[in-house]
């Protein structure tokens, strides 16, 4: 559904990325593992059209595409979710979560441009209620005033939308349980796995092995702007995948299956 390959990306005299190759199926969970530095965000910044590469080829669908901007990557179906969360402190929970996709009230005043506030808030309620958070009652609350765990509802309930009005196939998720507990990272790992049954390759950048080894079907690991695995998730141990990533280990030269 989703490939990269032989991806590099410079900075000046900075190379961040060197002939990354990457591949992600429907319905499959990858995620993308490495230490700070290893270039996990930039790669996911390309994925999703921040940033253009210096050299590689990205293809959606076996078809080669150019982003030139992230619109470019949402038409193409990719949605992101990234790891600051990118809310509006001051906007309340419903105006977060349909940022951009509101629905118009009917009539003229849809046609004057006029929100249809109700529905709004059914809406980001039906969304709340379906990642199973039993602590935001209300929707109508700014968003400054959320916890942490909160805003990280907030933003995913607001993925879920868009990956439903927009029709993605493919979701990318930065860090999504940075600074969770342990009931609000089992959310984020029950969202994963319900965005996959319904068919969305999903790119998971993370340092929570628990949660990779819980949600993923393979794992690639970066260390220092290369890819030094690709391999299934039961065919390695945690072990294994910290070896990759401190680069105690050797890199693996045979591709997953």
């Amino acid at each position: 559904m989703f490939e990269l390959r032989d991806i590099d990306m410079n900075f000046g005299a900075v190379h961040a990325l060197r002939s990354v190759s990457l591949t992600v199926r429907p319905g499959e969970v990858v995620g993308l593992l490495g230490d700070n530095g290893a270039g996990k965000s930039t790669l996911l910044a390309i994925m999703a059209g921040a940033l253009r590469p210096t050299g590689g080829a990205i293809s959606v669908d076996g078809h080669r595409v150019e982003f030139h901007g992230p619109r470019g990557a949402e038409q193409a179906g990719v949605q992101i979710a990234y790891q600051d969360l990118a809310l509006f402190d001051v906007a309340d929970i419903a105006t977060n979560i349909l940022i951009g996709r509101e629905p118009r009230r009917s009539g003229p005043a849809g046609w004057l441009g006029m929100l249809d506030r109700k529905k709004m808030r059914r809406m980001a309620q039906e969304q709340i209620a379906a990642l199973e958070v039993s602590n935001l009652h209300t929707v109508t609350k700014p968003v400054e005033a959320l916890s942490g765990g909160q805003r990280q509802a907030v933003a995913l309930a607001r993925v879920a939308v868009r990956l439903k009005t927009d029709d993605a196939r493919v979701l990318l998720l930065d860090e999504p349980t940075a600074a969770l507990g342990y009931q609000q990272s089992r959310q984020v790992e029950r969202f994963i796995e319900r965005v996959a049954a319904d068919g969305v390759a999903v790119v998971l950048v993370t340092h929570d092995l628990p949660l990779c080894f819980e949600v993923a079907h393979r794992m690639i690991v970066l260390n220092r702007g290369s890819k030094v695995a690709d391999v299934p998730r039961d065919q390695v141990d945690r072990d294994g995948v910290v070896g990759w990533i401190t680069g105690s280990r050797p890199p693996q030269h045979t591709p997953a299956p």
